[in-house]
């Protein structure tokens, strides 16, 4: 098992965001997590990444504990994430943004002509080759957000956490996305774990689906089986539906 969440609560205060979540992620599966805005979903990402400590439970990664690790060490470990928020270095280059995670994630790249070369072969694979002098912050939506997989891509991670990447994309942007997923999945081996709003995405993607609702766990399964779920549709469309 690749990761292996167990039990795991965070609470913020008096706040419970999380309750006893349990998540099992093999290597090479797509699984996805489900919830409304606020039920926890992207919390969970936080702890699995090291961005900040479950109050109860444990995280392992390929059989190691990695909760309470900082963010580093657990990247080191080949755990990459993107953000619901893009927020890349506006004052560099689309190339130069990328490098950082050739230089800081699992590849720990030590020359920077190096790192910048492996840079452009990421940018190539998600569609940016030709923007890869340009400036960060003079990206489109959609460019932001292939700037954000890239950065992630270019750690060299085992898992890769995509954390609403499809938010605010038209259509066609949405299957470009997915088609450019696809393929990276397949050509670098990587297992995925998938927050999204895109719900069409999210089926089309996972082989497994865990759904949140105000921290706690309410249903997990395949798409069809969460589709059909009672909690899940009294949650999303109330009991009438």
């Amino acid at each position: 098992m690749l990761l292996e969440v167990e039990g795991v609560s965070k609470a913020f205060g008096g706040l419970m965001a999380l309750t006893d979540v349990s998540l099992t992620v093999e290597t090479g599966e797509t699984v996805g997590i489900m919830g409304a805005n606020g039920a926890g979903k992207t919390t969970l990402f936080s702890l699995i990444a090291g961005n900040d400590r479950p109050t109860r439970g444990r995280i392992l990664f390929d059989g190691q504990r990695i909760d309470g690790r900082r963010p580093d060490q657990i990247s080191q470990r080949g755990v990459a994430r993107t953000y619901q928020i893009v927020r890349p270095f506006g004052g560099m280059t689309v190339l130069e943004n990328v490098a950082i995670g050739c230089l800081f994630g699992a590849r720990r790249e030590s020359s920077k002509p190096r790192a910048l070369e492996q840079a452009r072969a990421v940018l190539d694979e998600v569609g940016l080759g030709k923007r890869a002098e340009e400036m960060a912050a003079d990206l489109t939506i959609a460019g932001l957000k292939r700037l954000e997989v890239a950065r992630a891509l270019a750690a060299a991670p085992r898992l890769l956490m995509l954390d609403e990447v499809m938010a605010g994309l038209t259509p066609t942007e949405v299957a470009e996305a997915l088609a450019m997923l696809d393929g990276l999945k397949h050509r670098h081996g990587l297992t995925l774990l998938v927050v999204e709003h895109v719900m069409r995405a999210l089926m089309q993607m996972c082989g497994r689906i865990l759904v949140l609702h105000h921290g706690v766990t309410i249903a997990t399964g395949t798409p069809a089986e969460v589709g059909a779920n009672p909690a899940v549709i009294d949650a999303y469309l109330g009991k009438e539906a």
